[in-house]
């Protein structure tokens, strides 16, 4: 059975060192091993010999350095085509986090021109009842002029009629008065069918508003549902690569992998626990700071599309459906809802819900965008949470977890301070 929510923040996140992704793992290790040639290793510099065994002589040392550039050699003949693969898995990445939000932006426009459709037929619906009172309240008039035969012959009425010329003359000015009375009432029956066709045709226009909204939201989905598939696919070709790549370190790449993967606990230690020194002295962001702290409660939460409420992780949609996560919108609308400020489930009105803050002015909370082109803000398909020293919280896309990154990529477009 699939652990709720509740059971997954109970258990708390997932170690770093376990969401590490592959392409990290490699390029880290590239660096590590760089870094070797510099910084003995650490049983050389410091670890105690056992008793009796022999140092390492100078021929040794040669060796074993010759032997770490002869390894580092291979990792910088496979840099090339480690950084074409990666290349080509960020241009999908981006292309399924555009195709998400776009999803989600049509799923928010088809609930609003449903809303729109509904309060004008519920118009619609009080205008034709008025139509109707006002077509029985002449109906009425009439059946009571019928009845009290207020038709009359000027001649034989002057002469003959009840009460004689007086009564004819007090019988003519009761129907004029009933004239004006009938002519008023014509008149407020038309007013009524006129405001009626008003709200008719705004009926109609809602309904055409709502089923394009709709087929819009069917094709923005379609256009994600490819993209992702595209995406893992992508993802699974590029994983078997890198695999193949990685079996031509050997033994020396064993070693950096251990320092990468130390290397990368320490950097994300490092990051969290300089956010939370610069959230503790930050009382004038008293207010990004819970945002940023309750970001980074869900490291380790698994990406889902469209998953993520103001309460916590949730079941995603279509690729999402069996996976209780957040995607980028879901997890920005989750940590700001905590500071009391509620924000659309989309990058699109996101991006919208407050001043645009400059980079080099960034406080922890505030949201950090990601665009296709960086000119344009219509192409933004990624959103992060900053929490300080150039990084953010972030949801990256479907196969992977919520995670620390840096927020210096080329296709950064810009902050929002969302304003509640």
């Amino acid at each position: 059975m699939r652990p709720s929510a509740i059971e997954h923040r109970r258990r708390g996140p997932v170690s770093p060192a376990r969401n590490a992704t592959l392409r990290l793992m490699v390029f880290s290790a590239g660096m590590a091993v760089g870094m070797s040639w510099l910084v003995p290793p650490v049983s050389a510099r410091g670890a105690p010999r056992a008793p009796g065994k022999p140092a390492p002589s100078a021929h040794d040392v040669e060796k074993s350095w010759r032997l770490v550039k002869d390894r580092a050699a291979d990792i910088g003949r496979t840099k090339a085509e480690l950084a074409q693969a990666d290349g080509e898995l960020d241009a999908l990445n981006a292309a399924a986090e555009t195709a998400v939000e776009r999803y989600n932006g049509e799923r928010l426009k088809l609930e609003r021109s449903q809303q729109i459709y509904r309060a004008t037929q519920q118009r619609l619906a009080e205008a034709a009842r008025r139509v109707g009172e006002a077509q029985n309240e002449l109906a009425a008039f009439a059946a009571r002029v019928y009845q009290d035969d207020t038709g009359y012959d000027r001649v034989s009425s002057a002469i003959s009629g009840r009460g004689g010329p007086q009564g004819f003359m007090d019988r003519a000015g009761m129907v004029e008065v009933l004239a004006e009375q009938r002519t008023a009432m014509v008149r407020r029956v038309e007013a009524s069918k006129t405001v009626a066709d008003v709200f008719r045709r705004q009926a109609q226009a809602a309904l055409q508003e709502q089923t394009a909204a709709a087929k819009s939201a069917e094709e923005a989905k379609g256009r994600a549902q490819a993209a992702v598939a595209a995406q893992q696919a992508s993802i699974r070709r590029i994983a078997d690569r890198k695999r193949t790549l990685e079996k031509r370190l050997g033994d020396a790449q064993a070693r950096a992998d251990r320092l990468a993967r130390e290397r990368e606990r320490a950097m994300e230690a490092r990051a969290v626990r300089k956010a939370r020194a610069g959230l503790k002295t930050a009382n004038i962001a008293r207010r990004g700071a819970l945002v940023a702290r309750s970001a980074l409660e869900w490291l380790g939460t698994p990406y889902s599309w469209g998953g993520g409420t103001f309460d916590g992780p949730s079941l995603g949609v279509d690729q999402g459906a069996g996976t209780v996560g957040f995607d980028c919108s879901g997890l920005a609308m989750y940590a700001w809802s905590k500071a009391g400020v509620r924000l659309d489930h989309w990058t699109g009105t996101q991006w919208t819900s407050g001043p645009h803050v400059p980079v080099s002015r960034l406080r922890p909370g505030d949201l950090v965008f990601f665009a296709t082109d960086t000119s344009n803000p219509d192409t933004i398909h990624h959103v992060g949470v900053y929490i300080g020293g150039g990084r953010m919280v972030e949801a990256p896309y479907t196969g992977a977890r919520v995670r620390i990154s840096s927020i210096h990529r080329s296709d950064l477009i810009g902050a929002t301070r969302p304003a509640g």
